[in-house]
């Protein structure tokens, strides 16, 4: 379960580049819209899931500022991520 959490967060920060870059150097045609769309949708997403992170490890898990930046950048693979570490507790 590790090598996958590391992997996907790998894929994650790869998409963020690129979708990143993409806002900075537009690429031409639809593809630079599909980005800047999915850029959009990728952002909400990620802010649900911080809210979900949320109410599920308030009680269980003393939370910091680093702690809901990983679950924004990473989104899945950050709740996975404590998900695994409250099951080891």
């Amino acid at each position: 379960m590790a090598q996958l959490i590391k992997c996907g967060y790998a894929t994650t920060a790869i998409a963020w580049l690129v979708m990143v870059y993409n806002l900075v150097h537009p690429f031409e045609g639809s593809i630079g819209f599909a980005f800047t769309i999915l850029l959009l949708l990728t952002v909400i997403m990620h802010a649900l899931q911080i809210v979900i992170f949320h109410m599920m490890f308030k009680d269980t898990l003393t939370l910091k500022l680093k702690d809901y930046l990983v679950v924004c950048f990473f989104g899945l693979f950050g709740l996975l991520a404590y998900r695994q570490k409250v099951l080891q507790q």
